[in-house]
């Protein structure tokens, strides 16, 4: 008799949260669940992908919950993990994330991973760094920038990213620096291409620094508008648009090849960044059901990761992935 197909919970049915239920419909091999605030948008999710509505109280039966609602996500994580669940967060928020990774001996403890950051940024920045990174003998440099937004929340987060405290890595020495400075043209896959990117308070380098411990500049941007600069530090002046545009992110590594001589290389998507986030946390989701072997906090970039079939589930659930190495390559994924 075979063992019955594990349970993915999608916490938070929004935006990118609905879109990873129907991102993990559409690969079979797992049951799927829904828990929303909303009963209407649990039902309406689950109808759409064939799972279940249910309360948060239920989804502590699940084998595997993705949190896709607004930040933060640590004390939920701590009450699944706790009940021998394992966790996938989308959360981007800065404070949210020390929170989680806080969490390194429950995870431990009961021998279940907790994947941190499984979106866009962080998230498949992580595995385009790891990406780069593995075609490099040495690396000394990552940088993050990314465009554009997903839902309200993730809208709301952007505003606060630019009006807070960016973190950056230089020298091997932690520097903080105020968000919306630093500005930095970034070129982005088409059909996004250039746009001025500054500083922000994304957690981007705290997580790469914890898989590649020996890059000593790392930094983390996103684009931004000389009025999203200005109201930074304001309330947002009007609700965010139900979706944003087109998104995208682009990862820089730089570092030295064999033979001595030092190589910058590029890579990244161009997409809305709902549909990038929900692949990326999907394709970690189906992941942990697979007995990955790895226990506690799991950071995308991580070398244990099998980052090359990441990345292909994540093109295939439409996220096209470019590399810019001036050879006019694809990425490999």
């Amino acid at each position: 008799m075979s063992a019955p197909e594990p349970i993915v919970a999608v916490v938070g049915v929004g935006v990118t949260g609905a879109r990873v239920a129907t991102n993990l419909a559409a690969s079979r091999g797992v049951r799927i669940a829904v828990v929303d605030q909303r009963e209407d948008a649990a039902v309406a999710t689950a109808r759409t992908t064939g799972g279940a509505a249910i309360d948060l109280d239920h989804a502590q039966f699940a084998d595997v919950v993705v949190l896709a609602l607004p930040a933060p996500h640590a004390t939920l994580a701590r009450r699944f993990l706790s009940n021998g669940v394992a966790v996938v967060s989308m959360s981007d928020d800065v404070d949210d994330v020390r929170d989680l990774l806080a969490l390194t001996d429950l995870a431990g403890d009961n021998d279940i991973p907790l994947v941190i950051g499984a979106a866009m940024a962080p998230g498949l920045s992580g595995l385009l760094a790891r990406f780069l990174a593995d075609q490099l003998a040495t690396v000394d440099e990552i940088h993050v920038a990314m465009h554009g937004t997903g839902g309200p929340a993730c809208a709301r987060q952007h505003h606060r990213a630019l009006g807070g405290t960016s973190i950056g890595l230089h020298d091997g020495e932690w520097i903080m620096r105020p968000g919306g400075a630093g500005r930095e043209l970034c070129w982005f896959p088409d059909p996004v291409n250039a746009y001025d990117c500054y500083r922000a308070e994304m957690p981007d380098p705290i997580l790469l620094h914890r898989v590649f411990v020996d890059v000593e500049r790392m930094t983390a941007r996103m684009s931004a508008t000389r009025r999203d600069r200005f109201t930074s530090r304001l309330p947002m002046l009007r609700p965010p648009h139900r979706e944003g545009g087109v998104g995208a992110v682009r990862v820089e590594v730089r570092g030295g090849l064999v033979n001595g001589e030092r190589e910058t290389l590029i890579a990244g998507t161009s997409v809305r960044s709902g549909i990038a986030a929900a692949a990326v946390a999907a394709a970690m989701a189906r992941w942990v059901t697979g007995e990955p072997g790895i226990a506690g906090p799991v950071v995308l970039g991580d070398a244990r990761l099998p980052t090359a079939a990441l990345l292909e589930q994540i093109a295939a659930s439409g996220v096209p992935l470019s590399e810019f190495t001036g050879r006019a390559r694809a990425a490999e994924a």
